[in-house]
Formats: C-alpha cells, sequence, structure tokens
C-alpha cells in the first residue's frame, strides 16, 4: 500500500507541468478555500503543521493521526458579498490500520435575481458547489507518515451542474526532539466528469504545496514557511522576459516570482490552552493591494483557546481595502465531551 502511494506521487510529480494552471483558470476553484481559523490565520496554507487539529488534516491527509480520534470539526466562514463556506469532518483511528476521516465542504453564493434579455425580473436563482472529503493516512514509522485524500465534486450553478473528482497525496516528516516538521502535498489531482453545458471539460486547480515548521525550544514561538505552485515558478500576469543577461530585470523577476509563491506563519503559544497566530500571504498581497493605499492587505492574525474537549479558533484574513474574511471553528473530543457531560 505505501509503496503504490509513494510511486503514484512520484508519477504525478513528473507530469506536473501539464498542469500549471493558477487561479481563475480551473473548475472547482472553491477546493482551494481555507476553513480552519487556525490555517486561515497563518496565510491561508499550511501543510506542514504537527498537532491533533483535526482541520490541518483536509491541507495535507498525512497529518491525520491517532491523537484526532473521534474528533469532530465544524467551521464556518463569513466571506464578501454573502458568500459563505464551511467543512463539518469527523475521524476514527484503528490500530494496525490506519487513521480515517470523512467530511463535506459546501459553498454558497447566495440568491441572484434571473432576468430576460430585456432585463424583466423573472424570478431568482442559487448557486453553491459541494464536495465530500475521504481521507485516510498511515504512519510509516516514527516519523515519516503518508495520507491521500479523495473528495467528489458537486457543482451547482443556476439550472447547470457539473460532477468530478480530485485526489490529494502528502506525506509528513516530524522529528519531535528537534521540534521540526515538513510536508509535502499534491493537491487537486482529478478530473471533471462532467461539465455544465457540454463544454469542452476544465483542468482542477492542481498545485504542488511544500513547507516546514519550528518550535523553538526555549521561547513559545513556532514559524512556518510554506511553498505554494511549485509547480509553476511564473506566478505573475505579466512578466516579461529579460532581453539581455545585463538586463536588470533579471534578478528582480527573480525575486518577485520566488516571493508569491511564499507564506509566513507565526504562532505565539504561551500555554497549551491558549494560542496567538498572524500570517503574511505575499502573492494575495500582490494581487489585491491597491497601490495607493496597500494597508493590511495579505496579513492575517487569529487566537485559539483549547480545553480538554473543545478547541475554538478564529481567524481573519485581509483580502482587500472593501473587506476581510473571518473564520471560525470548533473541535470536539466527543469521548471528552460526554465523559464531561455524563459526570
Amino acid at each position: 500500500m505505501e509503496k503504490k502511494v509513494l510511486n503514484l506521487l512520484i508519477f504525478i510529480v513528473t507530469v506536473s507541468p501539464s498542469f500549471s494552471q493558477t487561479g481563475g483558470d480551473n473548475v472547482y476553484e472553491f477546493l482551494n478555500l481555507t476553513h480552519s481559523g487556525l490555517v486561515s490565520s497563518l496565510g491561508g496554507t499550511n501543510v506542514s503543521l504537527q498537532g491533533n487539529n483535526l482541520n490541518l488534516a483536509y491541507h495535507n491527509p498525512a497529518l491525520l493521526n491517532s491523537g484526532m480520534n473521534n474528533c469532530l470539526a465544524l467551521n464556518y466562514v463569513n466571506y464578501f458579498a454573502g458568500i459563505n463556506y464551511g467543512l463539518a469532518m469527523y475521524s476514527r483511528s484503528f490500530p494496525g490500520t490506519g487513521n480515517f476521516a470523512a467530511g463535506l465542504t459546501y459553498i454558497n453564493y447566495g440568491s441572484f435575481t434571473e432576468t430576460d434579455a430585456s432585463g424583466t425580473i423573472t424570478g431568482s436563482f442559487t448557486a453553491a458547489e459541494y464536495a465530500l472529503s475521504l481521507i485516510y493516512s498511515r504512519q510509516i514509522d516514527s516519523l515519516f507518515s503518508i495520507g491521500v485524500n479523495f473528495k467528489p465534486v458537486l457543482s451547482q450553478l443556476e439550472k447547470y451542474t457539473s460532477a468530478g473528482f480530485a485526489f490529494d497525496l502528502g506525506c509528513s516528516w516530524h522529528n519531535s526532539s528537534n521540534l521540526f516538521s515538513a510536508g509535502l502535498v499534491i493537491k487537486n489531482a482529478g478530473y471533471q466528469v462532467t461539465t455544465y453545458a457540454g463544454e469542452p471539460r476544465e483542468k482542477l486547480p492542481f498545485e504542488i504545496q511544500a513547507g516546514i515548521s519550528q518550535t523553538l525550544a526555549h521561547a513559545p514561538f513556532r514559524f512556518s514557511l510554506t511553498l505554494r505552485h511549485l509547480e509553476k515558478f511564473d506566478l505573475t500576469y505579466q512578466y516579461q522576459e529579460p532581453v539581455s543577461a545585463s538586463d536588470t530585470r533579471v534578478s528582480s523577476g527573480f525575486l518577485e516570482n520566488s516571493m508569491r509563491h511564499v507564506i509566513l506563519g507565526v504562532e505565539l503559544i504561551p500555554s497549551k490552552n491558549f494560542y496567538l497566530s498572524a500570517g503574511y500571504n505575499y502573492q494575495r498581497r500582490k494581487e489585491l493591494e491597491i497601490e495607493s493605499k496597500v494597508s493590511t492587505v495579505g496579513l492575517s492574525w487569529g487566537f485559539g483557546i483549547n480545553t480538554s474537549f473543545l478547541n475554538i479558533e478564529f481567524g481573519r484574513a485581509t483580502y482587500h481595502l472593501a473587506g476581510s474574511s473571518n473564520s471560525v471553528s470548533l473541535i470536539v473530543r466527543l469521548d471528552r465531551f460526554y465523559k464531561k457531560y455524563r459526570n
């Protein structure tokens, strides 16, 4: 089983240049939305954090572990223009077999006014998209684990529907003695089975992500570095090739494109019951900033309160001067929850 998964990882990395599309070019873009309050506060993506937070398994299925056994994660995000989305997920672990989780993510685009060609209102319609998450992970040894997330997708936009599926394949490496962890994920490798109106099939938002996290031994900080779209270097909309070896655009273009892959996150963890977090997403900042007033676009922050049976997370990410998104997460350890209220 483990050998087959590793071979599939190598195969997809090899063919990844054929999938080098970024946001706006693909179908089912909602698969890349961030539900977790913690991950949202750390810049929107993280594939390396270790812990018992079930939401982490959505970003890297290899992070699903036995410490998340019998956990229920509930997430809600208040987005923009009446759009909201969320994720509900439950996990179980079986010694000797592995770890399993199942969840449902959705995005509701709200209600729209329907008119005819002359502008006469004829009614209203809605739009929404859904995806299941069926996750399996297995620990190979004391340091290394692998995981897969199978995601059947259903999209309904007015009277048009589309169905497809996607896979996330991930691996994780964790050295507890050095307080260091790393992760690699191949996301949204899949296929659009049926199209909306018989048009040609579209590509899914495929990408490769990698990251590292380091906790300081003598200070309450944990730092994370995440790299997105490793399958494609140029993430700008307009990129000019250098005209000569002495062209100054060589260095500026390289640095600019390199930084667009980077997401930075930091957590202040003074105790196991509370944390503060912040993140910086350079690509988000460059795409959505207004030159006359950059403000805090691309920055995010949040906090969490942890008890023996319940974790509460909040994350706020600034996308534009027009507003920010707010993410709220509840993670319930059901066995401890029942035990507490039974007594």
